[in-house]
Order: structure tokens, then sequence, then C-alpha cells
């Protein structure tokens, strides 16, 4: 989940990428010829300020969490101006377990002057030597949301644009055991709500019905996956092909019955100076009375990133994109990438449904071991967005 939610951010934080941007590279030439300089010096204002919050690029094995806190102000049309804060953390639950990888407990927050606040929570834990992963997401938002209707007709007219306040809560825990080794299986539960204030319908001609009516989805999840990948949040090799089912009841308290279908391979080659090669195909799929808040969205910070979250949605939706990941002198690192996108009411039509093309460029961070800062931007079919997040796009 994004720092912001997805949601575009105006000219500071743009600005704050090429700033980003021009010192990684300026930084990276000249180390090359000043390696004499003491390390203390080499510090830029912004490594120091990230460091005295605990931003170190180090892990404390002493701490019960080692966390550090990045803080970042926004402005965005929708919530103003505002502040958001990522706080960082690993740990182990073994000391001496020298197998599994440091699990990692991520809380964002954001509040804006418009009165939009918000919290989500990642967490991943790997237990008994990597036989157990236990995963959590989170998320509470109340926060201004968009709605252009269902399927790219609508979507794609700038006209159609609804605008509501979104009150939402999503909580989503995931047990996974490994078969094998690189096979696991995972059973877990859905819980989300959804509701819609303040709809304000503006100049749009779309259907807004959907948006009257309170959301509840409950299910229960069932994953199968083969992951090979050396690291689960910033992957530098292997791959990971993954198949995650949501089954949705009234009987387990949803106000209505559907599937979703979460399908995904991803690829991560190590290139020449340790730079990354990645790409990911993606898909989401659902069948069933789905409901205004469960449809398939294109858009935000990791699905087809420049588009604004929960602008184009339907039942179905496949992404494709290639990511180089460079890695700079130090802790700093660039990112590039090409991606495309389409979605459609059913799965026969996603051959012949219309494209959306996105790419962009990113900087990174290094704040902990694996864990990067990234701040990412990109553009879709005129559509951008800025993104101010904790970890890779996939």
């Amino acid at each position: 989940m994004s720092l912001f939610h997805g949601m575009r951010i105006g000219f500071f934080s743009i600005g704050l990428l090429a700033c980003a941007a021009s010192f990684a590279s300026e930084k990276a030439s000249v180390e090359q010829t000043t390696e004499t300089l003491a390390s203390d010096e080499e510090l830029s204002w912004m490594e120091s300020f990230l460091q005295k919050l605990g931003a170190d690029g180090e892990f404390d094995a002493d701490k019960l969490i080692d966390f550090s806190f990045l803080p970042g102000p926004f402005y965005n049309p929708e919530m103003d101006l505002g502040v958001g804060i990522s706080a960082v953390g690993l740990y182990q639950v073994d000391p001496t377990d020298e197998v599994s990888q440091l699990s990692s407990l991520v809380i964002n927050g954001l509040a804006s002057i418009n009165g939009a606040l918000g919290v989500s929570i990642e967490n991943k834990t790997f237990l008994n030597e990597d036989q157990q992963r236990f995963y959590l997401t989170a998320e509470m938002f109340d926060i201004p949301d968009v709605f252009y209707g269902v399927g790219y007709d609508e979507n794609h007219q700038d006209d159609n644009r609804v605008d509501f306040n979104g009150r939402t809560v999503r909580v989503n825990p995931m047990f996974l055991n490994r078969l094998s080794s690189n096979v696991f299986i995972g059973a877990g539960f859905d819980f989300n709500y959804a509701k819609a204030s303040s709809i304000d319908k503006l100049n749009s001609d779309v259907e807004i019905n959907p948006l009257l009516e309170t959301s509840r989805s409950v299910g229960v999840n069932f994953l199968i996956n083969y992951d090979s990948r050396d690291n689960v949040l910033n992957p530098e090799q292997g791959r990971i092909a993954q198949i995650d089912t949501g089954i949705y009841r009234k009987e387990l308290g949803s106000k209505s019955d559907f599937e979703i279908v979460n399908a995904l391979y991803s690829t991560y080659y190590q290139v020449a100076d340790d730079d990354v090669l990645a790409w990911q195909i993606r898909g989401r799929f659902t069948h069933g009375d789905v409901p205004w808040d469960q449809l398939s969205k294109a858009g935000g910070g990791d699905l087809l990133r420049g588009y604004t979250s929960g602008r184009y949605r339907d039942k179905q939706m496949l992404l494709a994109q290639v990511e180089y990941r460079q890695n700079l002198s130090g802790r700093h690192g660039m990112v590039y990438w090409v991606g495309a996108g389409v979605i459609s009411e059913k799965f026969s039509e996603l051959t012949s449904a219309s494209v959306l093309p996105n790419t962009g460029i990113g900087y990174r961070f290094e704040v902990k071991p694996r864990v990067n800062l990234r701040l990412d931007l990109a553009f879709g079919d005129g559509d951008t967005g800025f993104y101010f997040n904790v970890n890779e796009a996939f």
C-alpha cells in the first residue's frame, strides 16, 4: 500500500524526485573521484536526517523491532495539504534461526488539513527456518476518492468523474506452510468494508447507484505458490508464480456471493554491477455479484503506476510490467519501467480491450537491509502519479 494511498501528488513531490535523482547521479560520479573523503563528510543532508530517524541501512538484532521512521509532506487536489509517515520495522522471531529472512512490519499513516485520515499495516513474519510464513494486511481509511463508472469506455471520459468520501476497512491474515523447497500453500480470511458518502456527481452522467449501498465482503482465501526469490521484500533473483483465490459468501457475513482469483508471475535477474531486471504478469479475475469496491482496479502505487487509483475498474484486469533497477553507489538507486494493462467485463474480452500504457522513473534509498524507500514518478494515458512507498512495486 502506498503511503499516500496511490493518490496523485503535486509539484512539491515531483520536485523532490527530481532533486533526489539528480543528487543520486551526482553522488555516484563524485564518489568515484573522492574516495579519500571521510564517511561522515560524504553523508548528504538527506542521509543524515534519515539516519537520525533510524534509516541507517543496518539491522540491530538487540532490538525487539528495529524501526525506521520516514515522514513526508504531500499535496494533491483530493486531499489538499497533508503529511504521511511510514514506520518500517525489522525483527527476528528466533535469533538462532539462520535460514529465515528478517521479518518486517510496515505501518503507514496519513492526515490532511481537509480531514483525510488513514493507516495501513503490512506484516510478514518468517517462522521455523522459513517452514511457515504469516502475512497480515490491515488498513483503515477515511479519504476523498473518485468513481468514473465501470468499464474502460466510461472510465476513460474525464467528464464522468464522481467525487465522494470513502471510508474503508480491510483485515486479511494469511498463514503459509512450505510443502517443498520452493512451494507453499496457504489459507486466510478476508474482511472488507466500504461506504461512500458526500457523493458529488459534478457533470458526470455515470450511474452512481452502486455507491449508494454500503459494501461488506467476507470470505476465505486459499493460496498456492512457487517462490524461489532470494528476498520477499526486495528480490534480486528468483521467481514467484502464485494463484490466490478468495471465496466470499453470505453465510460468512458477506452481503453478496462472488469469487476473486489473483494470479501473478514475476521473475528477477541479477545483471551487471548488481543491477536487477524484473518483469511481471499479473491478473485479477472476478465472478458473481461483485460489489463496487471489489471490482478489479488498475492504477495506484503497485498496479499500473501513473493512473489514479479507482478510476479504471471492471470485473477483469490483466497487466504486465518490466523494470530495470539500477544500483548506484552507497545506498542509492534508480529504476526505469514500462508497462501496460487492460480491463474488461468478461475474461474473453481482455485480448480485445483498449490498452492502458504506462512508464516512469524512480529513486531508491535503502533505509534498512533490503528495504527501500521508493519515490516513483509515473506517466499514464492522460494521467500522472507520484508515489512515496516502502519496498518495490513487485
